[in-house]
């Protein structure tokens, strides 16, 4: 009988006590840096312990951390996949900036600079909606600040990243995969540079800097699922709208520098996710996959996870079957079949549908189901949970028919 992978894209609803336990705990000297207690360390042990079994329960066969070793200090946050990796490099110093609050870019043809989050277009067409507190917008809390880099950027996280691969190593039975996150270095580098003396420059040094954690996970036989919103979302980060032939060269510096990290890595343990940012917005400004497809198909990765369940892409997996031909022979699809856009649980039957249209394309083999992004700091637990359940029963249905 056919079976259908499903998998989730990564965050999923910390415990009560594990957001308390991080909204409790102390900074170092640099304002930014959490502090870790053996006692922290074994909270979030347990926690993993208790989400992986959950995860199979709910039907997910290839269960993640949920990302517990990233902190979340509220039950709200849209940035803790980001935030982590301040803890885990050093050249980071808090400045008087960060691209929340700095001034807006203008950009000029051959010339694309990264704007202000503030200054992006979907919030200016929609600005009064952005500024009403009452419509959700402002109640994502990140549980630390955001630092500038200021010196040279090198990895310090290996205590953090070998605690989360013995969390979840130890939570898998044996011959079971699982997979952690690890953000990408076009995603990372979009924290103010004040040391390096270009753009490329800062980018590729993240790259280096990030390559110890990739190759640890993948050392592990995990899966390091490599986030890099940076590549669909970037568009909207860019003022005025820029031509499609200059974002292209603009993300191809970002794929060339996710393909310098993974380099010598095992292709089939690499897993890009591609999203257009999980905020709950209109998201008017979102660029079309099929402007970007050929340009992020070379990433050297195994597994592309991206979203195909919200209202704004679920018709893309068109793109996806009038391309077929540019997919390599052993890339596995992870499409998004369930979203975390909305509070809506997806009926299984619908999953199902979702599942079925890349089994098409390639073969249920090569299909993994997943989420469009992650849940957790998304929605409600009990919501994220049910969403999950439909996932696993999609999935089998959908198993039942290819």
């Amino acid at each position: 009988m056919t079976t259908i992978q499903t998998t989730t894209a990564g965050s999923l609803p910390r415990t009560d006590a594990l957001i308390e336990a991080n909204a409790a705990r102390t900074f170092e000297d640099d304002g930014f840096t959490l502090v870790s207690t053996p006692e922290h360390t074994a909270l979030v042990d347990a926690a993993v312990r208790e989400v992986v079994q959950q995860q199979l329960e709910a039907g997910i066969t290839q269960p993640g951390d949920g990302e517990f070793g990233k902190a979340m200090s509220s039950a709200v946050d849209y940035g803790a996949w980001w935030g982590y990796s301040f803890q885990r490099v050093s050249g980071l110093a808090l400045t008087d900036r960060n691209t929340f609050t700095d001034e807006p870019k203008v950009s000029t043809p051959g010339n694309i600079q990264l704007t202000s989050f503030s200054d992006r277009r979907d919030r200016k067409r929609f600005a009064d909606m952005y500024a009403n507190p009452e419509w959700g917008m402002h109640q994502s809390k990140w549980s630390t600040r955001m630092p500038s880099t200021t010196g040279e950027l090198s990895y310090l996280g290996h205590d953090a990243v070998n605690a989360d691969i013995a969390s979840l190593t130890g939570s898998l039975a044996a011959g079971q995969q699982g997979f952690i996150t690890s953000i990408a270095p076009g995603s990372a580098a979009r924290v103010p540079n004040e040391f390096y003396a270009s753009e490329a420059e800062h980018l590729f040094a993240w790259s280096d800097a990030l390559r110890p954690e990739y190759q640890a996970i993948t050392d592990a036989g995990l899966i390091v699922q490599i986030d890099d919103p940076s590549l669909c979302e970037s568009w909207d980060q860019i003022n005025p709208e820029p031509s499609v032939s200059d974002y292209l060269d603009f993300i191809q510096l970002r794929v060339d520098a996710i393909n310098k990290a993974v380099e010598g890595l095992p292709r089939d343990l690499v897993r890009l996710h591609l999203c257009w940012g999980s905020w709950h917005g209109p998201h008017s400004t979102d660029i079309e996959l099929k402007e970007i497809l050929k340009t992020v198909l070379s990433v050297n990765a195994g597994q592309i996870s991206f979203e195909a369940a919200n209202s704004r892409h679920e018709h893309e997996w068109r793109v996806w079957a009038e391309n077929q031909h540019l997919i390599a022979d052993d890339l596995v699809l992870v499409p998004g079949v369930v979203s975390h856009a909305t509070n809506l649980i997806e009926h299984p039957e619908l999953v199902a549908d979702r599942i079925e249209r890349f089994a098409q394309i390639v073969g249920p083999e090569r299909v993994i189901a997943s989420t469009d992004c992650g849940l957790g700091g998304r929605v409600h637990p009990d919501i994220a949970w049910a969403k999950l359940e439909a996932l696993g029963e999609g999935a089998r249905r959908a198993a039942a028919r290819v």
